[in-house]
């Protein structure tokens, strides 16, 4: 029988495995680096050299808009002829004329014509109208003798009858021939009151007939000196002490009436016409601030005139100038500068950069230690080179204004030095 090796066996005591526990922490730092290689290959990383970083400040705000123009002259008319004719040209293009000067004659037979038988019409009503004073005054005069031959007539009857009233009471004469004189008494009467209503009526008739007749006269009378003044027209004067700009017709050329014949520029008085991009149409008002750029100064003036309409993206815009008018400034001379839509004092602002349109004003990146943040903003008013900051943003906050198209909408984004 085989003894079992139980009575040979003793205990040992385990060996040390350090390698064990140096196993264990290179794991643990694997992992680690993994994880942070794996965080690290996930989020952006940007180099901050190729941003565009502002602060916010609380200053004022100007909102403006910047425009380009040009001089013209505020003083401008077109003459036009007032009748059809031949033109005779007494300056040329160029020529500085005083107010008042004869500019150019046209040459109206027609015209002439219709004065000339419009004339002939007056001296005729005028003469109608003496001619009918005499006849009135025949008629006045043969309605007065036929009233004052009924008064007479009326006087004699009356005296007859008193001569034979003693004669009728006493019955030596007959009662027919007393009662014959007291009719012819009253027929008489009679006759002379009509005899005095007629002459009355026949001096009102004449009067009324004249009166027709000067106001006939009357009418033609100014119909000769609307005439008159017409002929007076056909000498074309300057309005104005200016320049004659153009002239668009030839000498002795044949024009119709109303058509245009030159234009004078008052070179004395000028004003800006600027273009205005249409984005700005609706913040357009009378009497905004205008800066312009003159040379090398800098000059005020207001909106004076606003075009009611939009032509190819612009809007046309006349400035007058504040105070005097700037020396040496030429008619058609480039100007540029800024209308002044909105001035905002003590609000918070920000450098205006690529974020404003990128970012739709709805949003900015914010850094944050080595960060930039994507932060809900709202903006207020836009001027060229700020922004009103309304709500987001506070005094001190450095915002990426230029440079956010790699973000490429990221909450947060890592900046490199």
């Amino acid at each position: 029988m085989i003894a079992e090796p139980l009575s040979t066996d003793r205990s040992v005591a385990p060996a040390r495995r350090p390698w064990r526990l140096l196993a264990g922490a290179v794991l643990v730092a694997a992992c680690a680096g993994a994880g942070w290689w794996a965080w690290a290959g996930s989020a952006r990383s940007v180099s901050l050299a190729d941003l565009r970083v502002a602060a916010v400040t609380r200053g004022d705000l100007v909102r403006d808009a910047l425009v380009q123009g040009r001089a013209i002259a505020a003083v401008s008319p077109t003459l036009y002829a007032p009748a059809a004719g031949t033109v005779a040209l007494a300056v040329k293009a160029g020529d500085t004329v005083a107010a008042g000067q004869v500019l150019a004659r046209i040459d109206s037979p027609e015209l002439a014509a219709e004065r000339a038988r419009e004339h002939a019409t007056l001296l005729q009503l005028q003469a109608d109208s003496q001619r009918q004073e005499i006849v009135a005054r025949q008629l006045r005069l043969a309605a007065e003798r036929d009233a004052d031959e009924a008064k007479l007539n009326l006087t004699a009857a009356t005296r007859d009858l008193e001569r034979i009233a003693e004669a009728c009471a006493a019955g030596v004469v007959p009662q027919i021939d007393c009662l014959k004189r007291q009719d012819a008494v009253q027929a008489g009467r009679v006759r002379s009151t009509h005899a005095t209503r007629h002459a009355e009526l026949v001096t009102a008739d004449s009067g009324f007939e004249l009166q027709s007749l000067a106001q006939r006269v009357a009418r033609q009378r100014a119909v000769v000196a609307e005439l008159d003044r017409r002929i007076d027209t056909l000498a074309v004067r300057a309005p104005v002490a200016s320049r004659v700009g153009s002239v668009a017709v030839a000498e002795r050329a044949a024009v119709p009436a109303n058509a245009p014949l030159m234009t004078v520029v008052d070179l004395s008085r000028l004003e800006v016409e600027l273009q205005v991009p249409e984005i700005h149409a609706a913040d357009l008002g009378l009497g905004m601030k205008v800066l312009l750029r003159i040379g090398s100064a800098d000059v005020a003036g207001v909106v004076a005139a606003i075009a009611p309409e939009v032509q190819s993206g612009q809007v046309l815009v006349r400035a007058r100038f504040v105070g005097t008018q700037p020396e040496g400034l030429r008619q058609n001379q480039r100007v540029a500068g800024r209308i002044v839509i909105d001035e905002r004092h003590g609000v918070l602002t920000l450098a205006r950069g690529p974020f404003v349109e990128a970012l739709g004003g709805h949003a900015a990146y914010v850094i944050e230690g080595g960060d930039a943040v994507r932060r809900p903003v709202r903006l207020g008013a836009l001027g060229v080179a700020a922004v009103e900051v309304a709500e987001g943003l506070a005094p001190g906050d450095r915002v990426v204004i230029a440079g956010t198209d790699p973000f490429d909408n990221a909450a947060r984004v890592r900046l490199r030095p």
